[in-house]
């Protein structure tokens, strides 16, 4: 008889050697509230209910998938951010740590309009719109992940405006006081020193940028936002921490004052903000 208390176990004794005994463990705990609904707490007060053989079978099946170093988010297809629920597919960049706090500082401004540029899941938008009683619109150029991010939005019962655009080739946008992006940044020539669970499963189109021009994204979307923000609105990005000087002269180059660089959790320079005159 299975129990579930014998996940954990399973886990660690499986995935031994594919990732750290921390990583296993929350792959677990993820697949326990995924197909049980339980938290850690949940978890030791049923501790020995029986697992179903259907149960089981999923539980096998997503070791399995593991182990060709598939993130534990596309294999359940959903994960958390700002405790909300996101479905995501392979068009949908995974939300990290890092851009949560982006949002984080974004809320502690105040605004009525905001605009999220590339916004895959729709995370920030949605959360952003969850938390505030802002007009919200999101854009990004592949239209299934649009429709993810649409779905997210009724999960969530938010109300946001998608618009399937591209960027790099828009001239003219709305006005906004808050223009928010965490578009590409890492050059496809480090695509060889990445991880797997990222290069073979991530969408590339929202990862990378080419070498020779590495602040593509940014240069355009300063260039708009200087002429679309509000006086006195703000632009903010989450950037690659390699090109934390480049990005900075660019948006000084551009006209925009009070340009603040915030390090992230593991204190790296990873956001910026900027305001319109």
């Amino acid at each position: 008889m299975l129990y579930i208390s014998n996940i954990i176990n399973y886990f660690n004794r499986e995935l031994d050697g594919y990732a750290t005994k921390n990583e296993i463990n929350s792959w677990a705990y993820i697949v326990i509230e995924h197909l049980f609904g339980y938290s850690k707490a949940d978890y030791i007060c049923n501790y020995n209910q029986k697992i179903s053989k259907s149960n089981f079978h999923k539980i096998f099946d997503i070791v399995k998938e593991l182990k060709t170093y598939k993130p534990i988010q596309y294999i359940i297809g959903e994960t958390e951010f700002f405790q909300l629920k996101f479905k995501l597919n392979n068009s949908t960049l995974i939300p990290r740590p890092e851009t949560e706090e982006l949002v984080s500082w974004i809320l502690k401004h105040d605004f009525s309009s905001v605009l999220d540029i590339g916004t895959g899941s729709g995370c920030i938008a949605i959360t952003i719109a969850k938390l505030t009683n802002s007009n919200v619109d999101a854009m990004d150029i592949c239209d299934k992940a649009l429709k993810i991010a649409e779905l997210n939005a009724k999960i969530n019962s938010v109300n946001v405006n998608f618009i399937l655009n591209d960027i790099l080739n828009t001239e003219k946008m709305p006005n906004y006081d808050v223009i928010v992006s965490n578009p590409p940044y890492v050059q496809k020539s480090d695509i060889l020193k990445m991880n797997k669970n990222v290069t073979e499963f991530e969408p590339h189109r929202a990862i990378f940028v080419d070498d020779n021009n590495p602040i593509v994204f940014y240069r355009k979307i300063a260039s708009l936002a200087i002429k679309s923000l509000n006086d006195g609105g703000y632009i903010f990005f989450e950037i690659n921490e390699l090109y934390h000087k480049e990005i900075l002269n660019l948006l000084n180059k551009i006209g925009f004052v009070d340009i603040t660089l915030k390090n992230d959790i593991n204190d790296k320079p990873r956001m910026i903000k900027a305001c319109k005159k």
